[in-house]
C-alpha cells in the first residue's frame, strides 16, 4: 500500500465533537457560553434531541487552532448535563450539512442552474421570476463546491445549518 507523504496528508482544521446532554432548558447556552469564555472558535453548531427525548445531541465543529482538544473536552465533561463526548474523526464518521440558497436565474441561465444542481442531486425548492431558492444536504466540501459554482450567478440569500455527525457503522462478520 502506497501513503502518500506526510506533506501531502492534510491536516485537520477542525475537531468534530458529538456532546450527549441532558435535554433541559439551558444546556445549549451553557456548552455555547463554556466555549466563548474560553475564547473557542465554533465553526458550527447543530443541535436536537435524540431518538430518547431525555437526551440531545449536540455536534459541535470546534476550530483546531483555538481550541486544543484536550482542554475542549476536559472543560465540557465539568458540566453538569453533559453525559456524552465523543470526537468525530472525519474518515469513521458520516457528515451531513443542508443548504437553501436563492440564487439569480432569470429564464436564459436557469437552465444552467438547474443542471447544476442535477450534477450535485440537489432540488430546487421555489421559483421566482428571476431567482430560484434550492437545497441540498450533501457532505460539507460538496455544499462548498456547489456553493462556489453558484456565485458566478448571483447568490442573493444562502443560509447553511451546520454539521451533523454520526460515526459510520461497524462493517464485517456478525
Amino acid at each position: 500500500m502506497n501513503l502518500p507523504a506526510p506533506s501531502t496528508v492534510p491536516v485537520p482544521r477542525h475537531h468534530v465533537l458529538s456532546v450527549l446532554v441532558e435535554n433541559k432548558a439551558g444546556v445549549l447556552a451553557r456548552v455555547a457560553s463554556l466555549f466563548a469564555r474560553r475564547g473557542y472558535n465554533i465553526y458550527s453548531l447543530a443541535v436536537a434531541p435524540t431518538h430518547d427525548e431525555r437526551f440531545s445531541r449536540i455536534t459541535v465543529v470546534v476550530d483546531v487552532e483555538s481550541a486544543p482538544l484536550e482542554q475542549v473536552v476536559k472543560q465540557l465533561n465539568k458540566l453538569i448535563n453533559v453525559i456524552k463526548i465523543s470526537e468525530l474523526d472525519p474518515r469513521d464518521s458520516v457528515e451531513r450539512e443542508l443548504m437553501l440558497a436563492t440564487v439569480k436565474a432569470d429564464p436564459e441561465v436557469r437552465h444552467q442552474v438547474m443542471s447544476l444542481l442535477d450534477l450535485f442531486e440537489g432540488r430546487v425548492l421555489d421559483v421566482g421570476h428571476d431567482e430560484l431558492t434550492v437545497t441540498l444536504d450533501d457532505h460539507p466540501s460538496r455544499l462548498d463546491d456547489l456553493e462556489e459554482l453558484l456565485r458566478p450567478f448571483g447568490i442573493v440569500d444562502i443560509q447553511r445549518t451546520g454539521r451533523v455527525a454520526l460515526p459510520r457503522l461497524e462493517r464485517g462478520p456478525s
